[in-house]
């Protein structure tokens, strides 16, 4: 057995004393601890009710219509489907106010469709504002993302079954029921709960799309008793009641998402299709041609709207410009923090779990992902009532959202590093011992040449992830200190949607941009040799 790096039992705990602190201040600002007072005030009540509502809504849209886009996308191959996939798997990380413009460009008062009825001297049917934008805002992010998790499900289905199937003589629905849902069900617990989560949780959509108290979550309540009625003891009990209730449904959803059992055989890309019917072609392609419709023209909509002529009056006032270096000062280090963090407990973490103490492992990565249960404007909120205490709070900004956006970033650097991290453990640790090479030396000639190409993926989301954030920077911005996702939406409230536009576009450019230039820069994955080592 060898001995137990300490440095990640030093970040864990130093991660469970800050949210811990921040949880604390709310414990005293609250009344009392009995959350059930929510439940007797009649507007708490229903923003309760309105918050799993939509959740539930949003869920049963989202992972329902993505079932059908995952299978046609698992039977059919088309020009363009890598890069459709690869659009699917950046709208979960696209700045959600970016996302949100977009729509509002289609589907708004003043978007492209209402110009269209517009012409036909009508008016558009509905409101995108209100539980309608909600729903579709939702539909937007998390459609895409439930297909990715079912399309690989669908994926991991041996050949040999495909081949079967086939030689059988099955229709697609008899292949469907006794071959595909199966494999289909054992994931769609777990993406149910994610996106059930994911929802009600949700803060920049709901706060750009609510349309007022009737369509109001817990979150967005949070931040109305504070940031605007000033009523801190609101604000705590809010906060505590939302905690508790997504650490409820976090311990069932973990309960429902079983580990998913491992086929044997092996996996390619051909697929047998089994009395392939016009219908049958039909069906897929209507769902495919569905997904690419909900996805591509909003983001279209953001470069085509981004190109007007307020772009100069905009991109000339100082106030851009500070929002622009900002977020980029937000996001960097948020990164980096989250990413040395993640590194710190997970180089403790594998060692443990080398040891045989999987139980303490998990222990440590579960306080890494604490983020997930105590949502960040619950902590955001915490800090708030913590330091106001001491000091102005404004003044200390910077950093708090910094400390926030950088939690929120850990589970993500977590995720993506902590099979790899195992794996190079696993693999060089006898060489490492027996050449004498630890510490920033073992860094430089094992760890970092092995895991350079998971690290910049890690530091790339959690850094998409910052740039884009509105739930810290809402409750402690100010005039003196804003990010262009705060200015964007301070545009957006002010109907000021040509210079909205253009921040917008300049948004979508900078995460994008920054996420592709850091894997690039990376993209190399130097393999260790024996040589290499010596």
């Amino acid at each position: 057995m060898y001995n137990v790096p300490k440095i990640g039992l030093w970040v864990a705990m130093f991660i469970a004393a800050f949210v811990v602190s921040a949880l604390g201040a709310l414990l005293i600002e609250a009344p009392s601890l009995n959350v059930m007072q929510v439940w007797q005030d009649p507007y708490y009540r229903h923003v309760t009710q309105f918050s799993f509502y939509q959740s539930f809504l949003s869920t049963v849209l989202s992972v329902g219509l993505a079932i059908p886009v995952a299978h046609a996308l698992s039977r059919r191959e088309f020009p363009g489907k890598r890069l459709l996939l690869k659009l699917f798997a950046t709208t979960l990380v696209l700045p959600v106010l970016v996302g949100v413009f977009g729509l509002l460009a289609i589907y708004g008062n003043s978007g492209l469709l209402a110009d269209g009825f517009k012409a036909l001297d009508s008016k558009l049917p509905f409101s995108i504002y209100g539980l309608n934008g909600i729903l579709l805002a939702h539909l937007f992010f998390n459609l895409p993302y439930a297909t990715r998790l079912l399309l690989q499900s669908l994926e991991s289905i041996p050949a040999e079954q495909h081949k079967l199937c086939a030689h059988l003589g099955m229709s697609h629905w008899q292949k469907f029921v006794w071959v595909e849902w199966p494999r289909l069900k054992q994931q769609l617990a777990h993406v149910c709960g994610l996106v059930f989560m994911l929802c009600f949780t949700s803060f920049a959509t709901v706060m750009a799309l609510g349309g007022g108290p009737k369509s109001t979550t817990i979150e967005l309540a949070i931040y109305q008793a504070i940031k605007f009625d000033f009523d801190l003891q609101a604000g705590a009990l809010l906060a505590i009641w939302q905690m508790l209730l997504c650490g409820v449904m976090a311990l069932a959803i973990q309960r429902l998402a079983k580990p998913i059992a491992t086929s044997s055989g092996s996996q390619d890309q051909k697929r047998y299709l089994t009395r392939d019917t016009q219908l049958s072609k039909c069906w897929d392609w209507g769902w495919i041609g569905f997904s690419a419709l909900l996805v591509l023209p909003p983001l279209l909509m953001v470069i085509v709207s981004g190109m007007n002529s307020q772009a100069v009056s905009v991109f000339s006032d100082s106030r851009f410009w500070l929002a622009f270096w900002s977020s980029l000062k937000v996001a960097t280090f948020a990164s980096l923090i989250a990413l040395v963090a993640g590194i710190a407990i997970l180089v403790t973490s594998r060692r443990l779990r080398l040891n045989y103490q999987n139980k303490r492992a998990d222990n440590i990565e579960l306080i890494g992902t604490i983020i997930l249960v105590t949502p960040g404007l619950v902590v955001s909120t915490g800090l708030f009532l913590l330091l106001r205490s001491f000091t102005d709070v404004f003044s200390l900004a910077f950093f708090v959202v910094v400390a926030v956006n950088a939690l929120m970033g850990l589970p993500y650097v977590i995720k993506t590093l902590a099979q790899p991290m195992l794996q190079v453990e696993q693999q060089y640790q006898y060489l490492c011992a027996s050449l004498g090479i630890k510490g920033w030396q073992r860094f430089q000639v094992v760890e970092w040449r092995a895991l350079k190409k998971p690290m910049a993926h890690a530091f790339a989301i959690s850094f998409m992830f910052a740039i884009g954030d509105l739930s810290a920077i809402a409750l402690f911005g100010s005039q003196e200190f804003r990010t262009l996702p705060l200015y964007l939406f301070q545009l957006l409230g002010s109907y000021q949607m040509e210079a909205a536009a253009v921040v917008s576009v300049t948004l979508l450019l900078l995460s994008v941009g920054c996420f592709t230039l850091i894997e690039t820069l990376f993209k190399a994955n130097s393999k260790v040799t024996y040589a290499d080592a010596k």
